[in-house]
């Protein structure tokens, strides 16, 4: 039976994350993953993420975002790839809507980059965007977008370049703990580690019950697509990343990065599904390409135009759409996270930090009191 420090289960976004954060502090580390990350059963591809300073989720989230931020730098700098790209984010609302005005609250609480813009010269600013009377968008220049994969790409070339061991396709088929530490089996082997770490998605509803830990959690399928673009209008050198709360619903989109097209996708609704259950692909149900449609035609028309590919993926959502970063009640060299309700990858580096924190002293640096388990109870 191997012995390690540190178990984690859920090797994607907040796995890899937290697995070379703890490598850095020289904890030995064993990271399981049902599949082989960068993959597309779980919530990061898709190729691209946005990151928001600004945050109209609640000002609570900012100094997260901005930390997130720093280490995704950090990323860069050690892993020579490319991650962040510097296209500015355009969140699009009402101006009374509860968004827009967390937007508004968190650029003056923190005194972060925000241009207001109306929608009379929205037009004149991005001429392929046209907003109705009455909207408004606030651009944050200094926010912009993540290539998910090639984050996770970086974060595991890292771990192999340190030798860390990363098992893929490996279920987890028993997991027992202790107040000693845990052992876990999959089909193969047996682990021992003196901590464990659980961060495995949808699958969380699965394996954190194990250890009577019971998050209230739904799994959605998602859409989104990429639309012939005309880069003059909406290449990543003049168009933004974009968040729209409108009265349709909630969506967001990427300009077109490298010619690839404009990106577009419904951040609310979504069919409920089981973490199991093969996704159906996108164009399986008629509103999966309708629905984009309708938003673009009335927000970006000059967009709605051939439809160059579209995907699906997973949301595991919380009743509040909050995180949960948490330790375990009664063992304390137990963490997890789940539910990041389609809103996490941008905080990933960071939160990858805060349970390498929790799991080697017993408490994070940061604030994580909005994601305990107990606002459940």
């Amino acid at each position: 039976m191997m012995n390690y420090d540190v178990i984690i289960v859920g090797a994607g976004s907040m796995g890899m994350a937290a697995g070379y954060y703890l490598t850095l502090e020289g904890k030995s580390v064993l990271l399981l993953d049902s599949f082989n990350p960068p993959h597309d059963r779980g919530a990061h591809h898709g190729d691209t993420r946005i990151i928001r300073h600004a945050y109209g989720e609640g000002t609570s989230y900012v100094p997260l975002a901005l930390r997130a931020q720093k280490l995704w730098f950090d990323l860069e700098r050690e892993s020579g790839r490319k991650l962040f790209y510097q296209t500015g984010v355009l969140n699009v609302g009402t101006r009374d809507s509860t968004f827009i005005q967390q937007v508004v609250a968190s650029s003056e609480a923190y005194s972060l980059p925000l241009q207001t813009v109306d929608s009379s010269n929205i037009h004149t600013r991005w001429p392929g965007m046209s907003l109705p009377e009455g909207y408004v968008g606030c651009f944050e220049s200094d926010s912009g977008v993540l290539k998910s994969e090639e984050c996770i790409r970086a974060y595991r070339e890292l771990l192999e370049h340190h030798q860390v061991t990363i098992l893929t396709n490996s279920s987890v088929q028993e997991l027992s703990i202790d107040s000693a530490g845990v052992t876990v089996q999959t089909a193969d082997e047996s682990y021992q580690g003196r901590a464990l770490i659980v961060t495995a998605g949808a699958w969380s509803s699965k394996l954190l019950p194990i250890m009577n830990i019971h998050p209230p959690l739904v799994t959605k399928r998602k859409t989104f697509a990429w639309f012939e673009a005309d880069d003059f209008l909406f290449g990543e050198d003049r168009f933004p990343a974009f968040t729209f709360e409108t009265s349709l619903g909630h969506y967001y989109g990427f300009p077109s990065m490298g010619g690839v097209g404009l990106k577009v996708g419904r951040h609310d609704g979504g069919l409920r599904i089981h973490p199991d259950e093969a996704i159906s692909e996108f164009g399986a149900l008629q509103e999966d390409e309708e629905d984009l449609r309708m938003f673009l035609s009335r927000f970006i028309p000059l967009a709605n135009t051939k439809l160059r590919k579209g995907k699906t993926c997973t949301y595991t959502l919380t009743p509040d759409e909050n995180f949960i970063i948490d330790s375990h009640p009664e063992y304390p060299h137990i963490a997890f996270a789940a539910g990041f309700s389609g809103h996490g990858f941008k905080f990933s580096s960071v939160v990858g930090e805060i349970l390498c924190q929790l799991i080697t002293t017993g408490r994070s640096e940061h604030d994580i009191s909005l994601f305990s388990m107990n606002r459940f109870n």
